[in-house]
């Protein structure tokens, strides 16, 4: 089901989107500003579980398209996430072994994109996202996915170590991208498996790569240390590829 991404700004348009059930990615609010509207904002985003952002006037009016604000930004998901156990019942209805892309600090919509596009090709049945620190599901994302958007679900979760640790309990193991890592080529990655892709500049946080099991670094032979996020993700899940043919 597609979204349209929307900007919506107002008190009461805000909390209209949030009782219709549109997706907020994004809740900014004035600072200081507790009055009974925003309370019942504030509430509806609790419910939902939305993260709030309490900004300044002048943040407000840089993010303002109207400059009608009243004190209250949001920004809905241009599409509808899933549910990481819709994933896991995909893979199942397939006949085959788990197979998610999880994404730590990712924030370039472009990344997201990109990384979409090759699950989709990959044939992974999945990709989490946090909700802290990572852009959502905009349409940036939508046009620099090709499509793959359509057709390979997408998660938002509120702790990625927390949702790595109930993934392993039902039977998957983690893998992590890292330079300091074994080489890929070393690893057995067939079987239920995540894979973990970090920034291009901080990687993958401590917490969450004290989760995984394993860590993977991608031969290099330049002068320059890392890969960008999306290719890195080709890489690792194309190596999961040709070890599950």
């Amino acid at each position: 089901m597609r979204y349209e991404e929307l900007t919506i700004e107002g008190r009461n348009a805000v909390l209209e989107a949030f009782r219709s059930g549109k997706t907020i990615d994004k809740l900014f609010i004035l600072e200081g500003c507790q009055d009974g509207p925003v309370r019942s904002i504030t509430r509806e985003a609790r419910k939902h579980d939305t993260i709030v952002n309490f900004v300044t006037k002048e943040r407000l009016d840089q993010l303002s398209e109207t400059k009608k604000h009243q004190g209250v930004i949001a920004f809905a998901a241009a599409y509808k996430y899933a549910e990481v156990e819709d994933m896991l019942k995909l893979a199942e209805e397939k006949g085959e072994p788990p197979f998610l892309i999880l994404l730590d600090n990712i924030e370039d919509p472009h990344n997201l994109g990109a990384i979409i596009r090759t699950a989709n090709l990959a044939g992974a049945h999945g990709v989490i996202i946090p909700k802290r620190r990572a852009v959502g599901l905009t349409a940036t994302v939508a046009k620099t996915s090709a499509g793959a958007i359509n057709y390979t679900p997408v998660a938002k979760v509120t702790n990625l170590s927390n949702t790595i640790k109930e993934l392993k309990e039902k039977g998957m193991w983690f893998v992590c991208a890292d330079m300091d890592g074994t080489v890929m080529y070393e690893l057995d990655l067939k079987g239920p498996i995540g894979l973990v892709i970090g920034s291009e500049g901080e990687g993958v946080s401590k917490l969450v790569k004290e989760n995984c099991d394993f860590t993977a670094a991608i031969p290099m032979a330049g002068e320059i240390d890392s890969l960008n996020a999306s290719v890195a993700a080709g890489v690792l899940a194309y190596e999961i590829v040709r070890q599950r043919m």
